[in-house]
């Protein structure tokens, strides 16, 4: 028995040894990953954005997966790219870009900023070229801005144009005997038409076609543009699907050479005037950035990202009251940040979340200038955040406005009757049972929830009648949830300027009478080592990985239907999200 203990014993030791062993590797091998040595920038470099560079907007949006050890592609910062470009100008070492890019990882109105910088570096006078293989509508968008646009004999071009497909769910709920209650404010509300309706209604197919057709008049005139091609000429090429073909997409100038990409490298070569055998020192937009040195006397800018859902409680992967209020109130101490551009690039969420945040913008702006700048999105709770502003700086191309608010509650009545299922309530009040999952809404909760979207609503175009300066008339008349692209957001006074990030730092520095100063990124990245030791629960991470199967888009409509938090909520959200494919 003795040695029986004993052997037992031996292997516990082992165990725990070994266990002990890996979590040591394992930190060390985060804490080894998280630290960056110099960069040096060799002579004779070319600037090369490739599929391993993927674009976002905040620092928060940068949470690789914790066990994800090899991973190739880099998350840059989109004001990084843009300084970056900006600095390659004048940089002696740096003597032109290379577009490598088949599918690009970017917003529409990142790929705008992006475009815009490679336009004002080509005033230098080095090159910008471009090479692809299957190219992605977005990538070809970045790509045709370059000196010379060169593509593989057997590639092709996704150029196909913009659309929109609207999933419904009414007569699958009404199969499976599932009920859906609805309450809302605004014909325009389309987040909760999936499930009142089996095809798309008037209001809505006005505003997605509005929008798509204000997208694509922006993005084919800037292609046109570029390639010196006709507006009406691109449309046909478009439509006509010419350029699958690659020689058809030489034809009609999409490209301007089909070869292979060691030809391609060779022409770099030629450019650089190296020997054909020598290795071409192509330095990624991620290491550049990392060699390039902040100019500072002490006074800052702080730029306030708010990316993502919004929500109430903690969190990281999106927009958390709490943690993105203590975000606030670090930039309303900090004697050293001299005024804050306020980032959005969100779809909305949570009412309450929202207007807990709107609360202490307002309390910020008392103590500093305050500008808002505009990404790809502004919707709902993401317009709604952005009223304690100083001034509202818009993308041309930034979904904006859905002011508007909904509800969603889904009960199973017919479904749990058909499988002799039932249920009793015992209750002391009137509506004690306010939401079952079997019979739904009680008839005083109804009205209530009624009266609390109505309420929410006035508040929302109250906030925005004080920040733009209109009536509650004005405000309604654009409001009801529709959505506007960010031109005609500016043409009906939702916003102030069409411009950048960089637009709004520059402002904003304005504002703060100050010359020389440094960015600072507000909220930082979590790094992996900080994912693995924060609280996160067994939920959240069960949640993450319903996420990652399902996808953002399906993963927002199971949330409406089974988070309890979501579906009793009161939501300012918007359901449509813009990409160029």
């Amino acid at each position: 028995m003795k040695g029986f203990f004993k052997i037992v014993l031996a292997n516990l030791t082992a165990i725990f040894i070994l266990f002990a062993g890996f979590l040591l590797f394992f930190i060390g091998f985060l804490i080894i990953s998280s630290l960056s040595g110099s960069v040096d920038v060799k002579q004779d470099s070319v600037l090369t954005l490739d599929l391993k560079t993927r674009v976002i907007d905040s620092p928060s949006e940068d949470q690789e997966d914790i066990f994800a050890f090899k991973n190739e592609q880099k998350a840059v910062l989109l004001y990084d790219i843009i300084n970056a470009i900006d600095k390659a100008k004048d940089d002696n070492k740096i003597k032109g870009i290379s577009l490598e890019i088949d599918n690009f990882q970017a917003g529409i109105t990142q790929m705008d900023d992006i475009r815009n910088a490679l336009i004002d570096f080509k005033k230098s006078g080095k090159f910008v070229y471009a090479y692809g293989n299957t190219v992605s509508q977005g990538a070809y968008y970045l790509g045709s801005v370059a000196d010379k646009y060169y593509l593989n004999p057997a590639g092709l071009i996704e150029l196909k144009g913009l659309s929109t497909e609207v999933t419904f769910f009414k007569n699958f709920a009404e199969k499976y005997g599932i009920g859906i209650q609805v309450i809302r404010h605004g014909k325009f509300k389309a987040a909760v038409e999936p499930f009142l309706r089996d095809e798309i209604s008037p209001e809505n197919k006005e505003q997605l076609s509005t929008l798509l057709n204000d997208i694509w008049a922006s993005t084919s005139k800037k292609i046109a543009d570029s390639r010196k091609i006709s507006l009406p000429e691109l449309n046909t090429i478009t439509d006509s699907l010419y350029s699958y073909l690659p020689n058809l997409s030489l034809k009609y100038k999409l490209a301007d050479q089909l070869i292979q990409k060691s030809e391609y490298d060779n022409i770099i070569r030629k450019k650089l005037n190296i020997d054909a055998d020598k290795k071409i020192n192509k330095i990624s937009f991620a290491k550049y950035s990392e060699s390039l040195e902040s100019e500072s006397d002490g006074k800052k800018i702080g730029v306030l990202y708010a990316s993502g859902a919004i929500y109430n409680g903690k969190g990281y992967d999106g927009i958390y009251a709490d943690n993105f209020i203590k975000e606030i109130k670090k930039l309303q101490k900090d004697d050293d940040i001299k005024a804050v551009v306020f980032r959005i690039n969100s779809p909305g969420g949570s009412a309450n979340a929202s207007d807990e945040i709107l609360f202490e913008m307002q309390q910020l702006k008392r103590k500093k200038p305050v500008v808002v700048s505009f990404g790809d999105y502004a919707a709902s709770g993401g317009y709604y955040i952005a009223m304690g502003a100083d001034k509202i700086f818009s993308e041309p191309n930034t979904l904006t406005g859905s002011i508007g608010v909904f509800g969603v509650i889904p009960y199973f009545k017919e479904l749990a009757a058909k499988n002799g299922i039932r249920s009793d309530a015992v209750t002391t009040n009137a509506n004690s049972n306010m939401i079952s999952a079997i019979n739904g809404l009680s008839p005083g909760t109804l009205t209530i929830m009624t009266r609390s979207v109505e309420s929410t609503y006035q508040r929302f175009v109250h906030f925005v009648t004080l920040n733009r300066k209109k009536t509650f008339e004005e405000i309604d008349s654009v409001g009801g949830g529709r959505v506007w692209s960010g031109v005609r957001a500016k043409q009906i006074g939702l916003v102030d300027e069409l411009g950048s990030l960089q637009d709004a730092i520059k402002y904003a520095a304005k504002s703060a009478n100050i010359k020389d100063y440094k960015v600072s990124a507000y909220p930082a990245k979590v790094s992996k080592f900080e994912q693995i030791f924060s609280s996160e629960t067994e939920e959240d991470f069960s949640t993450r990985l319903i996420q990652r199967k399902l996808g953002k888009e399906n993963f927002k409509i199971f949330q409406h239907i089974t988070d309890p938090d979501t579906k009793t909520a009161v939501l300012m959200e918007s359901p449509f999200s813009i990409k160029i494919n």
